[in-house]
């Protein structure tokens, strides 16, 4: 058995601006940083094992997962195989821009956003084909996997068998965790990001009367 951790990277300032990132390496904000040592900070108290630790090789994922392998003391392995859907020529450009520019793939996706290609780029069916590629390729064990939000949505699809486009329905926070149990294909958690809840400081112990 397989026990997948389908984490999202920190955020980046593209993720603010809405801007199509794909595979160009866009570091994390300040912001993104803060969320990746949460992140590790929890799992570092979760006491649970983990036998693997995974990260795509663009540079957001890898500067999540690198506080994991610190507080985990995990090597961390990286793979071209769970970065991002490729947006082709899309890269860098709002919602907008893309409606404004590329109006026939736009028209298309609406219609088939699973097997339409980015203009230059890939299609979700593609992403999901290179994901199953590596999960097949996994031993038995519990593994963290620090990926993208595209990935993750391929991963709830497959392993729900979802049909239409009710895959982009998912809500993927940044840092979230999603955990998938493979090969019974039974999903665990969707989007938890505990770890990123904030206390007020008026609800310590020391106010309490």
């Amino acid at each position: 058995m397989k026990e997948i951790w389908l984490i999202r990277h920190g955020e980046t300032e593209w993720n603010v601006k809405k801007r199509f990132q794909g595979h160009l390496d866009v570091p994390l904000s300040p912001a993104g940083i803060g969320q990746a040592f949460r992140l590790a900070q929890r799992l570092s108290r979760s006491q649970l094992p983990f036998d693997g630790l995974f990260s795509s090789d663009l540079r957001r994922a890898r500067e999540t997962a690198e506080p994991l392998a610190a507080v985990l003391g995990l090597p961390l392995k990286t793979t071209p195989l769970l970065r991002e859907i490729d947006v082709g020529v899309l890269a860098g450009l709002s919602r907008e821009e893309a409606e404004t520019q590329y109006p026939e793939f736009i028209r298309a996706a609406r219609e088939d956003p699973w097997h339409t290609p980015r203009p230059g780029g890939e299609s979700m069916a593609d992403l999901a084909r290179r994901l199953e590629v590596f999960l097949e390729s996994l031993p038995a064990g519990r593994h963290l996997l620090v990926t993208h939000g595209g990935v993750i949505r391929a991963a709830l699809k497959m392993a729900l068998d979802l049909e239409g486009d009710a895959w982009r329905r998912f809500h993927i926070p940044n840092t979230s965790i999603t955990r998938i149990l493979l090969p019974e294909r039974e999903v665990l958690a969707v989007s938890d990001s505990a770890h990123l809840e904030t206390w007020a400081d008026w609800l310590s112990d020391e106010s309490v009367k």
